[in-house]
């Protein structure tokens, strides 16, 4: 008797220390459907995001992204529009990676919405090779892009390993990017359009009864406009300890963003690594939906800031690791994230 209410005692400290049992995870599945221009994530059975590299957009994403429970978590426009939702920045689609200054162009604004005639000061990001696409305990997929201008000259190639993993309640996506300069020298200028990002479905995004005007690197003007606030519950709480609005412009080891749809609290953050150039990330987080973090840019969100700039001379490479984590359920708590991202910190 004693040695069980001992065994039971320890059992109750692994669990409640959270440092020693984990929930179980949940078999991921890659399904590539070529002909589609996609690879479904499937983890327990369910669909958790598709990775689309689509010949009429000009870049691949992730879309659309389930929380644990089914809730999307993703703005549906321009791809599938929803009721009620924001149909600004058609760039932010799902979950994407890129930059706003490569060489002097833009491959962050790139989109439908640009005109043929000025095309030629944009980039896009085309998927040359799905290089594995497996599943197991872990789903791997690894994908061979090129970062071209308008006339298909290519300034880096991209070598991204997207590596899936999940539970019942939780969903994973360490994403690792090797950027290299292929045909000459490649700058990187400071600029605050990048660098890992998702723009969330209308619920995650933070109530609010202003209409703003957000300015891009050229000069360009986009509205975003007041609307009604039902279902609108969206908190941004970062490393530092700043909340909502005050996040934006700031460094952090991570951020997160919480929320209810569907009636179920969801919470999903985004993690730096220490391995990073430029850690701690800046947080490129608005209320009205975009939630990014860039580590390539500084003087962009923080004027006192030296302006960076990255060169890479021909064959040299940029490493550049973050997390994606998902949560329903429950609250994710600061002390949790903490523990995320010190777990993802050594991972690499």
């Amino acid at each position: 008797m004693k040695k069980i209410s001992i065994f039971f005692l320890t059992l109750i400290f692994m669990v409640t220390s959270g440092t020693v049992i984990n929930a179980q995870t949940s078999k991921v599945k890659l399904v590539r459907a070529d002909d589609k221009h996609k690879v479904d994530v499937l983890v327990g059975g369910k669909l958790f995001t598709s990775y689309q590299y689509p010949q009429n957009l000009e870049k691949p994403f992730l879309f659309p992204v389930y929380a644990p429970n089914g809730s999307v978590i993703t703005r549906g426009f321009p791809i599938e529009s929803r009721k009620g939702e924001r149909v600004d920045h058609p760039h932010h689609i799902g979950i994407w990676f890129n930059h706003g200054n490569v060489n002097d162009l833009d491959f962050w604004n790139n989109s439908s919405a640009i005109p043929a005639s000025r095309k030629d000061s944009y980039g896009h990001i085309v998927v040359k090779q799905i290089v594995k696409a497996k599943g197991g305990k872990k789903g791997v997929l690894n994908v061979i892009a090129n970062w071209d201008d308008n006339k298909g000259n290519t300034l880096l190639t991209e070598n991204t390993k997207y590596i899936f993993s999940g539970d019942k309640t939780s969903r994973t996506i360490d994403h690792i990017t090797t950027l290299t300069a292929v045909n000459g020298t490649v700058t990187i200028t400071d600029n605050k359009e990048g660098l890992f990002a998702i723009r969330v479905d209308r619920a995650f995004e933070m109530p609010s009864n202003e209409s703003l005007i957000f300015t891009d690197d050229k000069g360009n003007p986009t509205t975003v406009k007041a609307t009604d606030n039902t279902g609108v519950t969206g908190m941004y709480t970062s490393s530092t300890g700043l909340k909502g609005d005050k996040v934006w412009g700031t460094r952090n080891d991570w951020v997160i963003l919480s929320g209810t749809r569907d009636n179920v609290l969801t919470t999903f953050g985004i993690f730096d690594h220490p391995k990073n150039p430029g850690y701690p990330a800046y947080a490129h987080a608005r209320g009205y939906g975009l939630f990014s973090v860039n580590n390539l840019g500084q003087n962009a969100y923080d004027p006192t800031q030296e302006k960076k700039v990255y060169t890479l001379e021909k064959g040299q490479s940029m490493i550049l690791y973050h997390r994606f984590f998902v949560q329903s359920g429950s609250e994710l708590t600061p002390e949790g994230a903490n523990k995320i991202f010190q777990e993802f910190s050594k991972m690499y």
